[in-house]
This record gives C-alpha cells, structure tokens and sequence, in this order.
C-alpha cells in the first residue's frame, strides 16, 4: 500500500468502521462478527519514479471464521476508505 505507516494507523479505525480493532506494534486484529481478520504490516523501500517518492507498507490479510458474504462487505468497505487519488 502507497502510504507510511502514521498515515495507515491514522486511517485505520475508519477503514475496519463499527468492527473491534486491537491494534499492537506492526499487527492488528479486527473482530468481524464471529471470525477475526489478522493484519501484519511493515514497511518497504520507497517507490522512486523520476522525482515522485513513495512510501509503502506490505500488508497481509489473514481472515479467521469470516464468511465469503462478511469479508467481500469488510474488504470493500475497507479499500474504499483507504483509497487516495488526485483529480
């Protein structure tokens, strides 16, 4: 994800809305429902193109008893509130 790691926990309890978040060092765990979501982040190289600089992090998604339904509503939620563009 194009972002630093202040942005990302900046932008998180937004993105995971009404779910419980428990956030630790690089991890977090997401309640949805009766299952979990578990997120590792870190972060990585900047990505250089010409003179643009930009930051970003590796995440993984590690969902734990979230049904297809739960998780295709978590995840679009999700990915809409940490979209970023330019106009």
């Amino acid at each position: 994800m194009a972002t630093t790691e202040a942005e990302w926990l900046a932008a998180l309890p937004r993105a995971v809305g009404k779910h419980p978040c428990a956030v630790h060092a690089g991890r977090a765990e997401i309640r949805i429902h009766q299952g979990r979501l578990l997120m590792q982040w870190h972060t990585l190289p900047p990505r250089v193109i010409a003179l643009l600089r930009l930051q970003r992090l590796a995440v993984v998604f590690a969902f734990d008893g979230v049904d297809d339904a739960e998780r295709h509503a978590f995840m679009k939620h999700f990915d809409l509130t940490m979209q970023r563009g330019g106009g």
